[in-house]
């Protein structure tokens, strides 16, 4: 059995020691690729602190940031395809231990599945996403794991999540429900939620400015994906993945007409999305 493990990691200087010491770095049937993008801060650095005597734990410096294009890029270009199983987790979560065994086992046991979904263990609404998961299926970002005959068909089909997409675990999602087609083969069951793999991220502190930076920034994002997820709904609903985009920006220009920002304090980040849209249509 052979693993591969992408760690994304942007700007995660304070956060990349935690996560990679929660990772069992020594195991040799797994090879440990840290994916450091469009990053200017000492993460390249302190992941090489971990790397350093480790062949399978490689530090990938790549210059251009963004999730989504580096996901495309992990799957496509560094994988060499012959894996059994690849995990992917955020640079800034710790996986409580055994998670890598019980993802792989669980995709084992569950072999028509297109993926099998870590568990939030912290944070005030962990247990309602763990049910969630349980019973609507999904992926968090933070831990994920895809079986080889799934990735397979990715790579062989070219599909390639849209470089500027926000929320890649939602679409990757999407993939694994439809089996690659269009929303109308939606099966819930192709997702496993795994028990036995957990992830824990950093708290947001109301005493804390890099708490309120941090969840300002996700506001943010949470209005520019809302507004992508309506995009991509149509284009899941109509083509399914083979009509993607290589950019969602190309698709602005028509669909910004259509949109209006939501009610109270969400529609102020609505409005900041909007106007994010337009300067890139």
């Amino acid at each position: 059995m052979t693993v591969a493990v992408g760690i994304f990691a942007h700007q995660e200087e304070r956060r990349i020691g935690l996560c990679l010491g929660s990772l069992p770095l020594d195991r040799p049937d797994t090879r440990f690729h840290i994916l450091v993008n469009g990053t200017t801060d000492a993460t390249v650095e302190r992941a090489q602190g971990f790397a350093a005597g480790r062949a399978h734990v490689i530090v990938h410096d790549i210059a251009q940031g963004g999730k989504s294009r580096t996901w495309n890029h992990f799957v496509h270009e560094l994988l060499s395809g012959e894996e059994d199983a690849v995990i992917f987790m955020d640079g800034d979560a710790e996986i409580t231990s055994g998670s890598i065994d019980a993802l792989v086992a669980d995709l084992a046991a569950h072999p028509q599945a297109n993926a099998a979904a870590g568990m939030p263990v912290n944070g005030r609404q962990a247990q309602i996403y763990r049910r969630n998961l349980k019973v609507e299926g999904g992926l968090f970002g933070d831990l994920y794991a895809l079986p080889r005959r799934f990735f397979a068909a990715i790579r062989e089909r070219g599909l390639r999540l849209p470089d500027d997409l926000i929320g890649d675990d939602g679409m990757v999602a999407a993939w694994a429900h439809t089996d690659l087609e269009r929303d109308a083969n939606w099966a819930p069951e192709r997702i496993v939620a795994c028990e036995g793999a957990g992830f824990r991220c950093e708290p947001v502190s109301v005493f804390s400015p890099a708490s309120w930076h941090m969840q300002y920034r996700r506001m943010h994002n949470y209005s520019l994906r809302y507004f992508q997820n309506r995009i991509l709904s149509d284009i899941m609903g109509r083509e399914g993945p083979a009509g993607l985009p290589r950019r969602m920006a190309e698709l602005y220009g028509e669909w910004l007409p259509r949109f209006r920002p939501r009610g109270g304090i969400t529609g102020w980040f609505d409005r900041k999305a909007l106007a994010r849209m337009r300067a890139q249509s």
